[in-house]
């Protein structure tokens, strides 16, 4: 009996040793990382900057693909049936938490296809208007809401995406009827606010503040708990008159399920570490973006709690992801 339990402690210890080098010794081959999205947008602009730099780390290849459709869920999929080594990583944005919460037909399952590895940087959305619509404030738009229920219309970079959950927030905190337009991308939604055919739109500090510098879009409020500091005058929702508004746009990693916790913990201490990296800090400065500092557990939690409040929104707005 005395040697049995021996040869099993034994073999537990040699099971984690290796387990150990295994992590140690990641990655010894190129690493590929799917990003849902098409290339340019703020989520792709933040898996390059972190995958440059994990190259620099690791000595080995990170190569970003873009494997946009279906809300970011069909890159998702790709990662979600790759073997569980850590070779093919997912980028992911907060509507990977929206996609979980509000689309029962996903062709993955997030509570047992993924492991969450690290937040990569937030940013707050900022509410636009054009300036040729005299709407000088938040309250203003309200009001012109409340004269004219669902006639006000905002547009969105689609059904589920992370500026509809948004939009839909701020109307449900502000107790109106709006008029949601659907589009293929937040681009578009902006066209439109400048043109005049929307009265709003949510979008990211980083894709709206070209427009709003050179007068074509004006700022009314940001979605954040503090202010951007690239938009320092412009309030944030809640201090515009709705108290306790607040609205994140971030972006993750994943691996398959299964991913062994010494590589999973390797990525993420890796990451952490390009926190801090004054050049990356400058490019997030720039995007108007934040680096966020978790642990693989700590952000597992951070995930749970964005499905479950995204599941309040989508039930309470009745929107089911397309």
């Amino acid at each position: 009996m005395h040697r049995a339990v021996s040869a099993l402690l034994s073999a537990i210890a040699g099971a984690a040793l290796a387990f150990s080098v295994f992590g140690q010794s990641y990655p010894s081959k190129p690493v590929r990382v799917i990003v849902p999205f098409s290339p340019g947008g703020v989520t792709d602009i933040i898996a390059r900057t972190h995958a440059a730099k994990l190259a620099e780390l690791w000595g080995q290849s990170v190569v970003v693909e873009n494997r946009p459709g279906a809300g970011g869920s069909l890159g998702a999929a790709i990662v979600a049936r790759a073997p569980a080594d850590g070779y093919l990583l997912l980028v992911h944005s907060s509507g990977y938490a929206i996609n979980a919460a509000a689309n029962p037909n996903l062709p993955y399952d997030y509570k047992k296809d993924f492991v969450d590895v690290a937040p990569l940087g937030s940013q707050p959305m900022v509410l636009v208007v054009s300036p040729a619509s005299n709407i000088k404030s938040v309250a203003a738009l309200l009001k012109l809401a409340r004269e004219k229920p669902g006639q006000i219309a905002y547009g969105t970079a689609g059904i589920g995406s992370g500026s509809h959950f948004n939009s839909e927030k701020f109307r449900i905190a502000a107790g109106v009827e709006l008029l949601h337009v659907p589009y293929k991308g937040g681009a578009d939604a902006i066209n439109d606010t400048m043109a005049g055919r929307l009265s709003f739109t949510f979008n990211t500090v980083t894709l709206a503040l070209p427009f709003i510098r050179d007068g074509r879009l004006a700022a009314l409020g940001v979605s954040s708990r503090t202010r951007s500091p690239l938009l320092p005058a412009v309030p944030t929702i809640d201090e515009a008159g709705i108290p306790g508004f607040e609205f994140t746009f971030w972006n993750g990693l994943w691996a398959p399920a299964g991913t062994p916790g010494p590589v999973v913990e390797r990525i993420n201490r890796d990451l952490m570490r390009i926190m801090d990296m004054p050049e990356v800090l400058e490019r997030f400065a720039r995007l108007g973006a934040e680096p966020m500092r978790m642990s693989s557990a700590e952000f597992a939690r951070f995930v749970k709690g964005e499905i479950e409040d995204s599941a309040r929104i989508a039930q309470a707005a009745g929107i089911k992801a397309q």
